[in-house]
Order: C-alpha cells, then structure tokens, then sequence
C-alpha cells in the first residue's frame, strides 16, 4: 500500500506538469517529512550522488554530438546511405534506417537522430515518391535507436542507479540494437516489394559519397573499438570523442568556427544542467524510499509471493510499458530502477540484461501516444497530422515487442558481448 501511494503522488505530480526533478525532490521530502525521518541527510546524499567521475561522461558525449551536428560532419551520413543501398526494393527506407543507426551512435539522443535525419531524409524520400506514411514511421522509429546503441544517454543514467558497468551496459546494446535495425530494414524492404525504386547511382557516386562521410561513420569504431579492447574506460572514450569530434569538424571539414563552438558549449551545459537536476532529484527521492525501506519491501514481497525471474520481468515490462505512454524515459528510469533493483538482485536477473531491456521499453515510450516524443518530433519538422505519425509509427511497435520478445527469450543476445570482454566474469 505504501509503495502504491508513493508512486501515485509522484505520478500525480509529473502528469500536472511539475519539472520532473522539482517533482522527484518534492515528494522525497514529502515522504521524509511524513515518515518523521530527518532532512539534514538531503544534503549529504547530493554531494555523494553527484560527486562521482563516471557523470562526467554526460556533457562530455552531449558535447561531442553537438560538434558533429554543428560541425555538419553529419550532413553526409544520408548521402552515404541513400547512394549505397537507396537503390534496391525499399531502399529508401533501408537507407533511412541505417542513417539512424550510425548517427544514434553519434548522439546518443533518440530526438536528436529523428530531427536531424529526419530533416534530411523525408523531403528525399517524398522526392523519390515514398509512402508519405511509411516515410514518417520508418524517420520516428530509426530515432529510437538513440536509446540503444551507445553512447546511450539513457544508459549512463540506468548506470549511475544500479552501478552496472557502462562499457559493458554499451557493448550489450550494440547486438540487440543492431537487431532492431535489421527488424525495421526487413520490413522496409517487405512493404516495398512492389514498388519501383531509384536508378543506382554508380559506384563512383557511391565511392564519393563514402569518402564524404567516412569521418562520421568511423567515429562509433573509434569509440566502442577503445572501450572493446580496453584502451580506455567509457569516461576517457567520451573525453577522446569529443577530441574526435572537434578535431574533424575544425580540420577536415573546416566547418567549425568560435561561433559553433560558444554554441554546442551553450547547448551542453544546457542539456548537461537539466539532467543533473534530474539526477539530484532522483537522488533525494531514491534516498528516501530507501530510509522507509519500499524497495526492500517490495523485494520481500515478491520473494515470498514466489515470482520467478521471468513472471517478474514480464510484469515489470508491462508496468513500464504503461508509464511510457505518459512519462519521459529519464523519469522512468529514476523512478523505476531503485525501487525495482533490490528484487532484481534477489532474484538473480542480470542487470545488464534487464538495462538492455529496460531501453527496448524506453525506445516503444518514443512512439507510443499520447506522449511519445519522436511523434511529435516528426509532425513538427513536416507538419503532417499526429495522426498520420502515429498510424506509420504503429508497425515499428509491433516489430519493437518482437524484439523486446527475443531478448527475454534470449538473454545471449545482450550478454554476448560484454561477458566475452571480461565484464561480469
């Protein structure tokens, strides 16, 4: 009953549009206060939360992503795709969604890869005469995958929760994040098996093209590939990303001035900022359902009700499944993970398993109405009807839950990788 009012008065809150880190705050003093327990410990849990080197890793990959963008490092990544696969059955759409995979290892931000890709990627796709639908759903499910493959923001953050290691929490999603990606081409070139195609361009456009954007398509090796073969942790490969980033965007493209740079600094310490109070805020809250021990209950109370870990994880899906459709993925997190990690562990689910999973489920929350942030991305930059957003994104939620289905079926396709670098071992 405690954890059910808990979590209703925070609900309430967020749904009446009080900032989600005034809101965590708010309702953790609430509980302290209510529960007769002492105040003065807030400051303490704040400097311990934020005083740790692995956050350093947030503006460090915001700042690198926002070099690339405004270095237009990005601008050739479609060109790239669209030339070397824009010719076979459905290619547009193919090309489309590789465009997103390379640029969501760039970004790290699910919104960032559909405005940016989207920008580029509709007006060509409707030139070529693809469904104005498809264009739509294929740009606001292709974003999604922000979530998934590193540097995932969302990642970082479930890792400050949990202390589950970031290298090995981003190498378990290249696998399952390149499994979407080749889901959502599958159906791509499916849907389109009818349909006429562009002329291929000839391999002298698509060698041009690939020389164009080989800066941008080498930067996710770069960074995984010094992470993989242990030359540096996950806060030195943002550190080196950003090196990357700039020197690129200032040598070779020559696109990067002093003005670019005041303004991805601005933007970073912006976005940087925002997730930090999150963050605090989070850290206020978490403190406080742990002194009236609600996590501990809630693991007493699934151990003695003889949950297996897979009857739990199916129910936990289907509770965050729900919140997606009303909260943002960084709320869902913090909210989520603290009070559920003492039953994970209980348990015995690995929670570089369950991370991966918990961002399959974040990434349906990106277009799932009536708050599904890409969606309205999409009708923003087009200014088609939600509802025509929506009804293109409605077959990407399906092949999501597929997906979401593999990975529960099969936990090796998370864990594969970051075990065979040594994590967990």
């Amino acid at each position: 009953m405690t954890a059910l009012l808990v979590f209703s008065a925070l609900l309430c809150v967020l749904l009446a549009g009080v900032p989600i880190f005034v809101a965590l705050a708010g309702v953790g003093v609430a509980v302290l206060a209510i529960a007769g327990e002492s105040v003065t410990a807030v400051g303490d849990t704040l400097f311990a939360t934020l005083n740790r080197s692995v956050l350093a890793t947030i503006p460090l990959f915001v700042f690198m992503a926002q070099v690339m963008v405004r270095g237009k490092v990005i601008d050739d990544l479609y060109q790239f795709a669209h030339n070397l696969i824009g010719h076979v059955k459905g290619g547009l759409g193919v090309s489309t969604v590789l465009s997103c995979t390379i640029f969501s290892s760039i970004s790290g931000s699910s919104v960032a890869t559909a405005l940016s890709i989207g920008s580029s990627a509709i007006p060509q796709m409707t030139k070529f005469g693809y469904p104005t639908r498809r264009s739509l759903g294929v740009v606001a499910a292709g974003g999604t995958l922000g979530i998934l493959i590193p540097p995932s923001g969302p990642m970082i953050l479930y890792s400050l929760v949990t202390d589950a290691s970031i290298g090995a929490l981003f190498l378990a999603g290249l696998i399952p994040g390149l499994l979407m990606a080749a889901i959502f081409s599958a159906y791509c070139m499916l849907s389109a098996r009818r349909e006429a195609s562009p002329d291929f361009p000839g391999f002298r456009a698509v060698w041009g093209a690939t020389k164009k954007a080989f800066w941008a398509v080498m930067m996710p090796p770069f960074i995984m590939g010094g992470i993989y073969l242990g030359v540096f942790t996950a806060t030195e490969a943002a550190a080196a990303g950003s090196v990357y980033a700039l020197l690129v965007a200032t040598l070779v493209y020559r696109s990067f001035g002093w003005s670019q740079l005041y303004d991805a600094t601005m933007e970073t310490m912006r976005i940087s900022m925002m997730v930090f109070a999150i963050i605090a805020g989070a850290a206020i809250f978490g403190h406080a359902i742990t002194l009236i021990r609600l996590p501990v209950g809630i693991s007493e109370w699934v151990v003695a009700s003889g949950f297996t870990p897979f009857t739990f994880i199916l129910v936990v899906m289907g509770i965050i499944f729900v919140m997606g459709m009303f909260l943002e993925s960084i709320a869902i997190i913090l909210i989520t993970t603290p009070i559920f990690l003492p039953a994970l562990v209980a348990l015995d689910i690995d929670l570089i398993w369950y991370g991966v999973l918990l961002m399959v489920n974040l990434e349906l929350a990106m277009i799932t109405p009536p708050v599904g942030m890409n969606l309205f991305v999409i009708k923003g930059i087009t200014d088609e009807p939600l509802s025509e957003v929506i009804k293109g994104a409605y077959p990407y939620v399906l092949m999501m839950c597929l997906g979401l289905a593999l990975l529960v079926a099969f936990p090796w396709l998370a864990t594969a990788l970051p075990y065979a670098a040594g994590y967990g071992l």
